[in-house]
């Protein structure tokens, strides 16, 4: 890992509030991810579980954590597996965790080789009547692939059908959607080294420079700061491939007149940040981008102010609709007739602003959270709101990450990043 080492105390605290709202006699299972092939002898760079990661800190394929509250053998509560190491793997593979490597990430002091499993699991069953399984539930998942934890569930189950079953999800939807101080610190990290890349590109951009050149950029820079690289696959649309929600492409020249709209941003040991920002090729902003700009960062400002705890998701999400409906017909993009002939299900304002403002981040980009829940402090979420206009040629998004506060408004993690349309062209110039 690129990253400094984290401490344990956030995985010891995490696990506490985990086990807590486990049910009596009963066993919580955790896997890491599979290292993913492509094709021939070729696999994808490996990215752990973000559970496993969240619970032991472990960040290491084979890997398995157990927990088990009421176990009589004190020594069975916390047990973490890993792949035994040797001279051969470190050779060809590289260092991996040592039982006290292990025992130092994680705060577990029960820790096997992955050989040990079955054995150990057998005598932990026998003292329990529930499987705790990690199944994902998240709104926006969409896998086709079975994945390592997956095979694991078929196997348990199959080999132990006498006991119940139970759910981890809905528990860690609770736990990790809230944010620890030294998660804070980290994603401030992430933002921190996305200011750098940002930065960078303000000084480079000019007409006549490709996208997939910015992109690189960015990367040198995120790297260079022990980040693994982009949290996310980046985003950066110069001209109408603004329009494009999800250009990744990233395969043209940028034009004197455009626009650049970049949704781009770093990780660092494994946390996101999430950054949106619109810059002229030019260096400066037309007339008109400028007031489709300013009213862009206007509802951004605006819906940060709503982040409060007690606020529910999809509430929020009406009452910045209504703002953006006010700027659209500033802008005359809508007129009142629009607006009073309205679908209620696909308002006037969604034919220039069709996604949502904001979502929870944290260890995902679209991190866990129950949306139907209210919004409590150390809550983390993007706002980004943005104005499309194809006829015109260019799309404007603006995002930033934000921490919900017990009082007044959201901490922003973005707040050095460079966002005012004047400050951003005094930059580039």
């Amino acid at each position: 890992m690129k990253y400094n080492p984290i401490n344990s105390a956030l995985f010891v605290k995490n696990r506490k509030n985990f086990r807590a709202q486990m049910k009596p006699k009963s066993i919580a299972i955790f896997n890491s991810n599979d290292i993913y092939p492509i094709s021939a002898d070729s696999t994808m760079p490996f990215e752990q579980h973000r559970d496993i990661f969240y619970l032991s800190g472990v960040d290491q394929e084979e890997s398995i954590l157990m927990l088990f509250p009421d176990c009589p053998n004190e020594d069975l509560r916390e047990v973490l597996f890993v792949r035994e190491t040797n001279a051969h793997i470190a050779v060809w593979e590289g260092e991996k965790l040592t039982k006290e490597a292990a025992t130092k990430t994680s705060g577990i002091q029960t820790v096997f080789w992955l050989q040990d499993l079955e054995k150990t699991l057998f005598e932990m069953s026998t003292y329990a009547d529930t499987f705790y399984i990690n199944t994902n539930e998240h709104y926006r998942a969409s896998v086709e692939t079975e994945t390592r934890e997956d095979r694991f569930t078929k196997w348990l189950l199959a080999k132990y059908p006498a006991h119940s079953v139970a759910k981890s999800n809905p528990i860690l939807q609770d736990l990790r959607a809230v944010k620890d101080p030294i998660e804070l610190a980290l994603m401030q990290h992430a933002c921190n080294i996305t200011e750098k890349g940002f930065r960078r590109i303000l000084n480079f951009v000019k007409p006549g420079v490709w996208e997939y050149e910015i992109e690189a950029e960015l990367l040198h820079e995120f790297v260079r700061n022990r980040s693994k690289g982009f949290a996310y696959t980046p985003i950066i649309a110069s001209g109408n491939n603004a329009n494009v929600l999800h250009y990744v492409e990233n395969n043209q020249q940028c034009k004197n007149g455009d626009l650049i709209l970049f949704d781009i941003a770093a990780e660092y040991a494994n946390y996101k940040s999430d950054l949106s920002r619109t810059i002229p090729v030019s260096g400066k902003f037309s007339k008109r981008q400028k007031e489709v700009y300013n009213a862009v960062n206007s509802v951004k400002n605006e819906a940060t102010k709503l982040l409060v705890p007690g606020t529910i998701w999809k509430d929020y999400h009406v009452e910045v609709g209504k703002i953006m409906t006010s700027e659209l017909l500033k802008l005359g993009l809508l007129d009142k007739a629009d607006v009073q002939n309205e679908d209620p299900k696909w308002p006037a304002y969604k034919r220039y602003f069709m996604h949502g403002t904001s979502h929870h981040i944290g260890l995902d980009t679209h991190d866990y959270g129950l949306l139907h829940k209210p919004m409590t402090a150390n809550m983390v979420f993007t706002v980004e709101p943005g104005i499309y206009i194809p006829e015109e040629g260019f799309g404007i998004r603006l995002e930033d990450d934000v921490v919900v506060q017990e009082q007044g408004e959201p901490f922003n993690l973005m707040q050095n990043i460079p966002i005012e349309a004047d400050e951003i062209e005094d930059l580039m110039n």
